[in-house]
């Protein structure tokens, strides 16, 4: 029999599903199943559990053809479990590395009923808390097993079913399930202690329980958190049934009852101002329904108060306390605030007053009507007419021709502009009143952080790559990599988002958790590629042509991707070799990351047959005159992908880098062709035949049809009928 079986419910989870699973798979232990129940899921979760179930047998996925929310999806994992206990692991939460081989140790040698773990709380800001384990169990009870009347402080624990390992055959023979409905834990939870014969504790951190800055239902006004009244009912109504057996803790229960709903009724995300007055009513009467005749242990200081006005139906007295505090923590705040605040007096004091009338003129120019017509354009932090924006700008000139587009580009950029471009160079008064009166904002990274997010106005986030290295919130857990962010400022950056457009559903689901936010991902492939899926063989020649390269030449693209983290840093690559390798009809072609603008020369050879690109502005160009590329961890692989044709993954630094800068996936172990993890393995790709050995081959046909599906021509089409034309 299996040891644990690990139930999985998913539902629009596909941002944090991944790691959710990575968690529990890579644990040093196999005795183990995953049951991922995919709740008729809108999103791509449902296809990552299929994904994963094809890639290892632990994995049953299980679809549910409408959805019935997490308490009855639970239910029908628990049903489909073999394991002697199940773990109930949310999708959006992971294991601790290394945590599983402990809670295996500990369920064989004392054979609870329950098992409680202990967790920590971690926020979207790399920020943990640790929970009421070590003050609820000041002294860890060790392999002890108890019942809950010998130990009642058990109960202050969260109530969750994600902190705990149930034995399932216990759940069977007290017929304990999930009710449906929100605040489904509390009804499941309390009755296993209740009932529990061994109840066991594991002083050892193993799940991170994530609190996501968006789409929990602890952050989501309504009145469906009125449910929670439901749910603490049935507890008692298990308890009347259970009688004299669990008679003796209606106190304690009662007690955790009053707390569970003084804290969601705390809850400013929760509840709404017109709706309390209601949810105080129904606590007193709840109140009153359960109240021991015995009484209860009420709680010492301010939290008594609370709940002798509970008692007492007082919700005048106890809205007027509850604001008071709030005043009151809200000024100690300010304080701290004051007390950290640095002043930047030399750099206010050396601000030029040109830089102050600019912005005094950007403000002035918000006041006016927006534009309704103009559209702003920018790419790479106005390095000029590039990527996705280009696409979708050139589209929206045919498609929709009343809107008026407008690029942001530095000073030195200007003349890398298309002729006929209509454009204002960034700090000038044009640029500051482009970027006040726009109504649409297209960028493939952040604006400034100046730019003011005006009601009716439209910020389009097309993004610049497929990642495969860690970005925005998720580089917290890779310092190395994100020197100098601020992480808090990028979120009010991200905020301005009402479209982030997406070249395929690994993209969405990495970026959903890397900028949580409220905007509406566009999940229609790359515009930039367009080009790529519709170019012609005529038109590859006509580009080769223009770079002075001949129709018999074999062309190596050599792309590698910027190290932020070990600048300065280059991998080995000698393009003489290279050249030597591919012989006399050969070519290599070097382009730097964009990161490295300011170390381009003018366009050079090196050698005979080597080419420096670097300075060339459109890199679709060099896509179209490459047979072969060979790259890191640079999302040019996605985009080449699009062409059909033999890339290489040269990373000679893969241990370093996964570990220091952190990745989405293993791309060595889901590559787009053949894979060199040093400079001669690198040249003995080419010299064997393996760039076009079928291995190679079929890597890359998997590849594409994970990451290119979309990639059809007709990208920014997609994107202009939705964000300019509304349709």
């Amino acid at each position: 029999m299996t040891l644990i079986s690990f139930v999985v419910p998913a539902f629009q989870v596909q941002g944090y599903l991944r790691e959710c699973l990575d968690s529990i798979l890579s644990q040093p232990y196999d005795d183990l199943e995953v049951i991922g129940v995919d709740d008729a899921s809108p999103d791509g979760s449902g296809e990552i559990l299929v994904e994963y179930a094809a890639r290892d047998p632990r994995v049953r996925p299980v679809r549910l053809a409408e959805n019935v929310g997490l308490g009855p999806a639970r239910n029908v994992g628990l049903d489909r479990a073999v394991g002697e206990w199940v773990w109930f692991v949310d999708g959006d939460d992971w294991l601790v590395p290394g945590c599983l081989p402990h809670v295996a140790d500990r369920l064989v040698a004392t054979r609870p009923d329950v098992l409680i773990v202990d967790h920590v709380r971690a926020y979207w800001n790399n920020v943990g808390t640790r929970s009421a384990m070590e003050e609820v169990f000041p002294e860890p009870p060790g392999e002890v097993t108890f019942r809950l009347r010998d130990r009642p402080e058990t109960m202050r624990l969260l109530h969750t079913a994600w902190n705990r390992l149930v034995r399932r055959e216990f759940l069977v023979e007290r017929g304990l399930r999930f009710a449906p409905g929100w605040y489904e834990d509390v009804s499941f939870s309390y009755p296993a202690l209740l009932a529990a014969e061994r109840i066991g504790v594991l002083d050892r951190i193993c799940l991170n329980y994530r609190q996501r800055r968006t789409g929990a239902i602890t952050r989501t006004r309504g009145d469906r958190h009125f449910e929670v009244f439901a749910q603490w009912h049935r507890v008692f109504e298990l308890m009347d049934r259970w009688g004299p057996e669990v008679a003796a803790l209606r106190p304690a229960v009662f007690e955790r009852m009053i707390w569970h709903y003084l804290t969601v009724l705390g809850h400013g995300a929760r509840i709404a101002p017109e709706l309390r007055p209601a949810f105080f009513a129904q606590v007193h009467a709840d109140y009153v329904r359960f109240l021991p005749p015995e009484g209860y242990p009420v709680p010492p200081g301010l939290g008594g108060v609370k709940h002798r006005l509970v008692a007492a139906g007082r919700w005048r007295t106890f809205s007027a306390l509850r604001a008071a505090h709030r005043v009151e923590e809200q000024a100690r705040r300010s304080a701290r605030r004051v007390r950290r605040r640095v002043l930047p007096v030399a750099r206010r004091g050396a601000q030029k007053a040109r830089d102050v009338a600019l912005r005094k003129y950007y403000r002035a120019e918000l006041r006016r009507p927006l534009d309704p017509t103009l559209a702003v354009y920018a790419a790479y932090w106005y390095r000029g007419y590039a990527c996705n924006p280009a696409a979708i700008y050139a589209a929206a000139r045919r498609l929709a021709p009343q809107v008026r587009g407008v690029w942001i580009v530095r000073p030195d950029r200007v003349a890398t502009l298309p002729p006929g471009v209509e454009y204002v160079v960034a700090g000038t008064p044009d640029y500051y009143r482009a970027l006040a009166r726009a109504r649409w904002l297209v960028n493939n990274v952040n604006f400034p952080d100046h730019v003011h997010k005006r009601a009716g106005s439209v910020h389009l986030q097309t993004h610049h790559g497929t990642p495969v290295k860690v970005m925005g919130l998720d580089q917290q857990r890779y310092p190395l990599g994100a020197v100098g962010m601020d992480f808090a400022q990028l979120l009010r950056r991200v905020d301005r988002w009402d479209h982030s457009v997406t070249s395929n559903s690994f993209s969405t689901q990495m970026w959903e958790r890397a900028y949580p936010a409220t905007y509406t991902t566009l999940e229609v492939g790359y515009p930039r590629n367009d080009r790529l899926a519709l170019a012609t063989p005529e038109e590859c020649r006509r580009v080769r042509a223009e770079l002075g390269i001949g129709p018999d030449e074999t062309v190596v693209l050599y792309a590698p991707t910027h190290r932020e983290h070990l600048p300065g840093w280059r991998p080995p690559f000698d393009p003489d070799r290279m050249r030597d390798v591919l012989g006399p009809p050969g070519r290599v072609l070097m382009r730097s990351h964009y990161f490295h603008d300011r170390d381009r020369s003018p366009r050079r050879r090196s050698a005979a047959g080597v080419l420096d690109v670097s300075d060339h502005d459109r890199v679709e160009d060099l896509y179209l005159a490459a047979d072969v590329l060979v790259t890191d961890y640079s999302s040019a692989m996605f985009d080449y992908a699009v062409l059909d044709r033999p890339i290489v993954v040269y990373a000679p630094d893969w241990d370093a880098y996964r570990v220091t800068r952190g990745v989405y996936f293993d791309l060595i172990a889901e590559p787009p062709g053949a894979v060199a993890l040093d400079f001669p393995a690198l040249l003995d790709v080419f010299r064997s035949g393996a760039l076009r050995a079928e291995e190679a081959e079929q890597a890359r046909q998997r590849f594409r049809a994970r990451f290119c599906a979309l990639d059809d021509g007709h990208a920014a089409e997609r994107v202009v009928r939705r964000v300019f034309l509304d349709r």
